[in-house]
């Protein structure tokens, strides 16, 4: 086999195994946000924000979190400087399933009663929830085929920005939503989906992710293009 038919396989090996954890991290996303609002001590920090605004606009949540993406995928290409076609697609590939998929798994866990659990499990449910959305956005961006743009800003700011940071990325990211939420509370006196959940993915969750990037699935090295 010659040299440039070996690169060509590999090539193609390393896209499939890309593909492969970009499904499973799809559905670990989808899954552990979910959980997090249905425990309601607390949800991850885009997603508390996306249920307050859902609250003060009157728009289903899946909705709302495909809108927010919308408007998150033209700020990323702006801070890129330049526009980038793949990566706008990429955005919004991967916010539309998402979006809604995380409303369906919310019902399900409804439905299975976790709202219902006494504070303790609910706390546990709630901390695994987080883990498990920082594990799933680690395998996403280092597979780097689509991303949501939630999770492209902190990767943008993360290494154009930041010097490859993930835990500066995590927090400096967090400036919409934070103000999203405030506005929300200001304007319908509510506040839902923050809590518990919320004080530690501020905290704790870029450190997560770095823990996840050697430690679920290390196999898988980023694929950086910025």
């Amino acid at each position: 086999m010659h040299k440039g038919d070996e690169d060509k396989l590999a090539k193609m090996k390393d896209f499939k195994q890309r593909m492969n954890f970009l499904g499973i991290s799809i559905v670990m996303n989808a899954a552990g946000n979910a959980l997090t609002i249905s425990t309601n001590l607390g949800s991850a920090v885009w997603t508390g924000s996306t249920v307050n605004l859902s609250n003060w606009i009157h728009i289903p949540l899946g909705t709302t979190l495909f809108i927010y993406g919308i408007v998150i995928t033209i700020a990323n290409q702006l801070l890129l400087g330049h526009f980038d076609r793949r990566r706008l697609f990429s955005n919004l590939l991967y916010a539309f399933p998402f979006s809604y998929l995380v409303s369906f798994i919310t019902l399900f866990w409804n439905w299975v009663g976790v709202p219902g659990l006494g504070l303790a499990a609910r706390v546990v449910l709630d901390t695994i929830g987080i883990m498990v959305i920082a594990a799933a956005v680690s395998i996403y961006q280092r597979s780097n085929i689509l991303l949501h743009p939630n999770d492209d800003l902190s990767y943008i700011l993360r290494f154009k920005f930041l010097k490859g940071s993930a835990i500066l990325g995590q927090w400096v990211s967090y400036t919409p939503p934070i103000l999203i939420t405030i506005a929300s509370v200001i304007a319908t006196g509510q506040l839902k989906a923050i809590g518990y959940g919320t004080i530690l993915a501020l905290v704790a969750q870029g450190m997560m992710m770095s823990w996840s990037e050697t430690h679920v699935f290390p196999q898988l090295k980023h694929h950086i293009d910025i």
